[in-house]
């Protein structure tokens, strides 16, 4: 019989052994547990009659017309379960019911052994939930537009701090430009699965460092709970000269088709007024990429400096600063980076 664990202890076997995700393929792509395989008991139609036979005519013949999808597809399950090459294998549903259990059973009789998720996914998603509950000594760090948050988040990251890159798990880096050069945006489910699994992982007693977002990164949004956390999290923020943050947008955009360029700029028409885009854009056209940067920059700089006197007031009171002076993330602003934060942790 097929062991049945808790959500801790079936992702505590996950860091070393397979999950298997028997849901229908589009359940699976809408999100799933990070590293799952899906290996679907039923296709999106099939589950779509199976439920409609149970609605109508019972739990009986629902497993009957299961039974009569599953039946052909039996030999290529276990074919698959054994190019896994491991002996012991984590297996989940919706609910951790009939489909999650047939697939245990199956498999355990070509001698693997299987491990059940308590009440199936849904028990996770409850779980990935009550983790942005939890307390946590968030640090942020701040910077207008240009100032190299990420390269720094990263370069702690290797000196040993704890980080979490929102940006990086949302395929986004935040503004409209944000999508350029990245893969699609996972759906908001599947990011706070991600997200979670990321938490899970560090020492909530320690500081944690996080970028300050917005609270749309592209189309998803932090979780509220955390982003509760986050806007009354103390601030390090880097005070980049205007020209290295515009030397850093340059070399990280302008590698980009001007027409994608161009789109990232139409999207900001609301906020920079139909004129100063339609400049924007005359200046992208002609190739003044640089004029068309400094543009948007303006509008990124006001509305960032209006978000922060908002939370801290006009002098900033309580905002730690960091002074960059050169577009390489040197070690110097690393350990003064730190620094601050171990004044912070005290």
């Amino acid at each position: 019989m097929p062991e049945v664990l808790q959500v801790e202890n079936f992702l505590e076997r996950a860091s070393s052994l397979p999950i298997i995700d028997v849901r229908s393929p589009g359940e699976y792509e809408h999100a799933h547990i990070p590293g799952a395989l899906n290996l679907p008991l039923f296709d999106n139609e099939e589950r779509a009659v199976v439920g409609t036979y149970y609605k109508q005519r019972g739990r009986v013949p629902a497993v009957q017309k299961g039974l009569e999808y599953v039946g052909p597809k039996m030999k290529n399950f276990t074919k698959f379960a054994q190019k896994l090459n491991s002996q012991e294998i984590l297996v989940h549903c919706w609910r951790g019911g009939m489909r999650s259990s047939a697939m245990a059973w199956l498999l355990e009789t070509i001698d693997l052994k299987c491990y059940l998720l308590e009440g199936g996914y849904k028990a996770y998603r409850n779980y990935v939930l009550d983790q942005f509950r939890k307390k946590y000594n968030i640090i942020l760090l701040g910077g207008p537009t240009g100032s190299g948050k990420t390269e720094l988040l990263q370069e702690l990251k290797r000196r040993g701090e704890q980080i979490i890159d929102l940006e990086g798990i949302a395929n986004h880096k935040g503004s409209a430009f944000g999508s350029l050069g990245q893969e699609n945006q996972p759906s908001t489910e599947l990011f706070e699965n991600m997200l979670a699994g990321e938490l899970i992982k560090l020492d909530p007693s320690r500081g944690i460092w996080m970028e300050d977002e917005s609270r749309n990164i592209g189309r998803i949004p932090v979780p509220l709970d955390l982003w509760n956390q986050m806007r009354v999290s103390p601030l390090i923020m880097t005070d980049t000269p205007r020209e290295i943050r515009l030397k850093r947008i340059m070399r990280d955009y302008a590698v980009f088709p001007d027409s994608e360029i161009a789109a990232s700029i139409s999207k900001l028409e609301k906020r920079l007024g139909f004129d100063k885009c339609k400049v924007a854009l005359e200046m992208c056209a002609s190739g003044n990429l640089e004029g068309a940067a400094s543009l948007c920059l303006n509008y990124y700089d006001k509305a960032y400096m209006y978000q922060l006197k908002t939370r801290f007031g006009e002098n900033l009171e309580g905002v730690r600063k960091l002074y960059p002076d050169s577009l390489e993330i040197e070690s110097l602003l690393v350990e003064s980076a730190i620094r601050l934060s171990r004044e912070i942790e005290k």
